[in-house]
């Protein structure tokens, strides 16, 4: 049985009575209310469930913030007899590490971090990233062009913004697709750049955010899960925009909180839900590529922005095409995107001088 001090919340439960019915869990290590990444991911069992019925039973577990509770969650959800475990974000990768190699008949999924195959033996785990960093591309120039073009009058602001959860690759792999993006627009484009060091502290963020704003930022980019649920709030507050991440987070809280969702711009969309829906498919198939990982960006459809609400009537139609065009030079290689995976420290550190507002 599961610890009791974990919170373990069956959301989504459904049961699957069928003899070969299969059995999935998701094991979000946090909690869902992210209006993000867990919360896509929860989506994405929904839309698993939708397609198969009762020939799957599906399961989210919520094991929260406190991390000491995850390895021993992991490895009694592993004592049972589930076909399919699946858990998203980097900050699980080394309990996967751990956990996956003593229980070689189990099949783990990694979304969004990267198991370390030339150092053991995960031949029974298929890890799925993500090329956030051309999608980013794309939020960059649409964020440069509205200041480019006036549809953001300078009265507003005459910079853009970001606001990280953490200095780490994957957060700078948004940064370098979207200060690409932005210069490929306007090449002297200032960014301010701000890491909050955390990803579930939504007033950190917004303060952080509210700095931005009140020093000239016009659009302020989110890339901080929770945390940047507090740029959004910022931008509501200060009456500039945002842009949001992985999710509509526009659609989000357009019921919930409209005077907020007025102010996101945009959002680039990481797609998690749509990511683990065909993970399963593969798995079903027999095409699942366990045992390495795959990167997946604009061409799979995995990346892009959010084009309807704002968005369709904030972009003129040159800039649509603007974007579609950028869209083909990526998928073709003619536009290549740098990335914060490869990119090295002094470059990193050049490429944040020389934005800095």
């Amino acid at each position: 049985m599961l610890a009791a001090s974990t919170s373990v919340l069956a959301v989504a439960a459904t049961g699957a009575q069928g003899a070969d019915a299969k059995k999935i869990v998701f094991l979000v290590n946090g909690n869902l209310g992210d209006k993000s990444y867990f919360d896509l991911g929860a989506k994405g069992m929904d839309l698993v469930k939708q397609k198969y019925g009762d020939q799957v039973e599906t399961k989210v577990i919520e094991m929260g913030t406190d991390q000491t509770k995850w390895l021993p969650t992991f490895q009694d959800v592993s004592e049972q007899d589930y076909d399919l475990i699946i858990a998203c974000t980097f900050e699980i990768s080394d309990i996967m590490a751990e956990v996956a190699p003593e229980y070689p008949d189990k099949t783990y999924v990694l979304i969004d971090g990267v198991m370390p195959y030339d150092k053991g033996d995960y031949g029974n785990v298929y890890s799925v990233v993500y090329k956030q960093n051309e999608g980013s591309y794309l939020a960059g120039i649409f964020a440069a062009s509205l200041l480019k073009d006036g549809v953001v009058p300078g009265s507003q602001g005459t910079s853009l913004g970001f606001l990280g959860g953490m200095d780490i690759p994957i957060i700078n792999d948004f940064l370098v697709g979207y200060v690409e993006g932005a210069q490929s627009v306007t090449p002297d484009i200032k960014i301010a750049i701000s890491y909050a060091g955390t990803f579930n502290d939504a007033a950190k963020g917004k303060e952080l955010a509210l700095a931005q704003y009140r020093a000239g930022t016009a659009i302020g980019f989110n890339v901080a899960g929770l945390t940047g649920v507090g740029q959004l709030a910022a931008a509501k507050e200060a009456d500039k925009w945002a842009l949001g991440v992985n999710s509509d987070q526009e659609l989000i809280f357009k019921d919930s909180d409209p005077a907020m969702a007025a102010k996101v711009a945009t959002s680039m969309l990481k797609k998690v839900d749509v990511t683990l829906a065909r993970t399963y498919d593969l798995f079903l198939e027999g095409k699942l590529p366990i045992g390495t990982v795959e990167a997946i960006g604009l061409k799979e459809e995995a990346v892009g922005l959010a084009e309807t609400g704002n968005m369709a009537t904030l972009a003129p139609p040159a800039l649509k095409q603007k974007l579609d065009e950028a869209k083909v030079g990526i998928i073709s290689g003619a536009i290549k995107v740098s990335s914060g995976f490869a990119i090295d420290q002094a470059a990193l550190d050049k490429m944040r001088t020389a934005v800095r507002p």
